[in-house]
């Protein structure tokens, strides 16, 4: 029990330690205030702003972004080509242009194909790092947490409708657990200051209960004592990539994706990077273009693309995976997650309501680096396990409708000297001339990631910006003027024609459920898909159960880069991550409304259908896991 006391009193202490800083101005800790970002802001920034908010502003097409690229010359280059389309890479395009800089961005795949769309799906400020902090007194990993927290709250606040507070459970098993915790998570609230979301606080067993009703009263071994709630953020993570890639466009950058970089342009004389040589993966056409500085910020592939530079650049990637399963909606209540802080591995396992189903998942595991990392059967049956230890609910392998690994690129600054300088920072460098690497951090810090990258390319390139970095207080396309109850302007006033199967237009109700999930993928811009929906006779639904509709296709493909079926069903709309099933059998009708729109012919709706079904057997749904005597392997 003394040892017990012992780690009480050490939290007690840090807390009032923290109670302390943050009474007598803990700021100091903080980065540069949201303010300092606005400084500079002139008619031409709020041209941009207002742009980037109009409801009716059209992105450039596909073409003229290539054309753009092209017309980027030896003589008249590009200010920055940033290299890759996450959600770093669409964040310095955004920054870059939003500063008055000409700016081209390239993607191999598709926005947010990689890392980005394959997250925990939370915008978090990093309570472990916290814990880490008080128990090793890292001051290193209390700023990390001081910088999460603040631009937690700015990702919300730029795009409140793809984002939103999401309060979080963690079970109590005897009443240590509940001071700690309750102490800890306390400590977290304070160090959030003004950027706080809401207030966290401690529920009995049969408040919890009522709460998140599939909670186990026992465990192995042991009883619930209560809860401690605390809240951080959520996100529709690759749709939010798409808002960034979007609204740099509506901001002047040319970004286009399926498009791959191979090889670099170095100047004969100095050797500098000056631009580089790059395929359209959808025409086979190369071209090249030229820029005064090129940002690599292809995560867990930037040392490929440094090594494209340099065949000889020290890798400064350390991968790790995170693997994720989704669940039916009735393993967890519609506003409440449940974090189990740790597991028989120590690792962090985490049960969140997305999208009307349920999304578990585990922290970081060693992996290897590959363009579509694939979960494997014995991780996806650790998190079956390990939520099945806090729930009275079956836990059942056919209960899974779809599960898919992320690689997170750790970073390690290239120079350092050993592996125990790995980072859950995010670190940029330029260890070539003309080539900026951005990489490490995580989703919840993507902004201030890229507006270190931009002041970086600004140094290397000696270029002339119009204003300061004003990202911190920009609303992405779409979030400007959106409210919680925007869905019921849709509800109201727009029906959905459909056409049956033997041709004969019936109008069908715009219900509850089609209206709010076209208000929060699209914000202000629902009423443009809504018409569509109403005027061209695509109102029917993709998938029984899920509210996506056939104008959405439509809709994605001319207003949002949607260049293949797999760009849809993983990255417009998330029906391959809720359900791998529902979303082959929407392929059909999904590829008929693409065909129409790019003009595809028979060749290549087949091709797409080919891809789009090999894509979808990397997402290991239950339908498609492997059995052997009844059981899975």
């Amino acid at each position: 029990m003394s040892a017990t006391a012992a780690r009480l009193r050490r939290v007690a202490a840090v807390a009032t330690a923290a109670v302390a800083v943050t009474a007598c101005g803990g700021s100091v800790l903080l980065p540069p205030s949201v303010s300092s970002n606005d400084r500079g802001v002139g008619p031409v920034v709020e041209s941009t702003r207002r742009t980037i908010s109009d409801p009716n502003a059209i992105v450039p097409s596909r073409s003229v972004q290539e054309s753009s690229l092209i017309g980027a010359s030896s003589t008249s280059p590009l200010d920055i080509l940033v290299v890759g389309g996450g959600a770093t890479g669409c964040g310095v395009a955004l920054d870059a242009a939003t500063r008055g800089l000409r700016v081209g961005l390239v993607e191999r795949e598709d926005f947010s194909s990689g890392t980005s769309s394959r997250s925990t799906k939370l915008i978090h400020g990093g309570v472990r790092y916290l814990e880490k902090a008080v128990f090793n007194l890292d001051y290193g990993q209390l700023k990390l947490v001081f910088h999460a927290l603040e631009e937690r709250k700015q990702v919300i606040e730029n795009a409140p409708h793809l984002c939103h507070a999401l309060p979080c459970m963690t079970p109590c098993f005897n009443w240590f657990e509940v001071v700690y915790y309750w102490m800890g998570l306390k400590m977290y609230d304070l160090v959030a200051g003004r950027h706080i979301l809401h207030l966290s606080r401690y529920y009995s067993v049969q408040e919890s209960i009522e709460l998140f009703p599939t909670l186990a009263r026992k465990g192995k071994d042991k009883s619930l004592r209560g809860t401690v709630v605390y809240y951080d953020g959520q996100m529709n993570d690759s749709r939010l990539n798409v808002g960034l890639a979007c609204s740099a466009a509506l901001a002047g950058a040319a970004v286009l994706n399926h498009a791959e970089v191979v090889s670099f342009l170095k100047d004969e004389g100095t050797e500098r990077i000056i631009g580089a040589r790059i395929r359209d993966k959808l025409s086979g056409q190369e071209f090249e273009t030229y820029a005064k500085v090129v940002v690599n910020a292809a995560g867990p592939f930037c040392d490929s693309v440094r090594k494209m530079a340099n065949k000889d650049a020290q890798a400064m990637i350390c991968p790790s995976s995170g693997v994720h399963v989704v669940l039916p909606d009735y393993y967890s209540p519609e506003g409440m997650g449940l974090i189990v802080p740790k597991t028989k591995d120590g690792r962090v396992v985490f049960m969140l309501p997305w999208l009307g189903r349920t999304v578990a998942g585990t922290t970081d595991s060693n992996t290897s680096i590959t363009a579509l990392p694939e979960p494997h059967e014995d991780e996806i049956q650790f998190i079956l396990d390990a939520i099945c230890d806090y729930l009275n609910v079956k836990v059942r392998r056919t209960d899974v409708l779809s599960a898919w690994s992320g690689i997170r690129p750790l970073a390690m600054h290239p120079t350092a000297k050993n592996t125990e300088s790995i980072s859950r920072d995010h670190v940029v460098c330029e260890d070539y001339p003309g080539l900026v690497t951005i990489t490490g951090g995580k989703w919840t810090t993507y902004r201030s990631m890229a507006e270190d990258a931009v002041n970086a390319a600004i140094k290397s390139g000696k270029l002339s910006p119009r204003n300061e970095c004003i990202t911190g207080n920009l609303r992405l396309v779409g979030g400007d003027g959106w409210e919680s109850s925007s869905f019921t302007v849709l509800a109201q006033q727009y029906v959905r024609m459909k056409k049956t199967h033997g041709g004969k237009v019936v109008p069908g109700v715009m219900d509850t459920a089609s209206a709010k999930h076209l208000s929060h993928a699209y914000g202000t811009l629902a009423e443009r898909v809504a018409t569509i929906a109403q005027n061209e006779t695509l109102g029917k639904r993709l998938a029984h159960g899920y509210p996506y509709l056939e104008a959405e296709v439509a809709y994605c493909a001319r207003n949002e880069y949607c260049e293949s079926a797999i760009d849809f069903i993983a990255r417009r709309s998330r029906l391959a991550f809720l359900d791998t099933d529902a979303a082959g059998r929407a392929l059909p009708r999904i590829i008929e409304i693409l065909a129409k729109e790019h003009n595809w012919d028979r060749s290549r709706q087949k091709q797409e259908m080919q891809k789009a079904r090999e894509f979808l057997e990397t997402f290991k749904s239950s339908k498609n896991a492997q059995f052997h005597d009844g059981k899975h392997q």
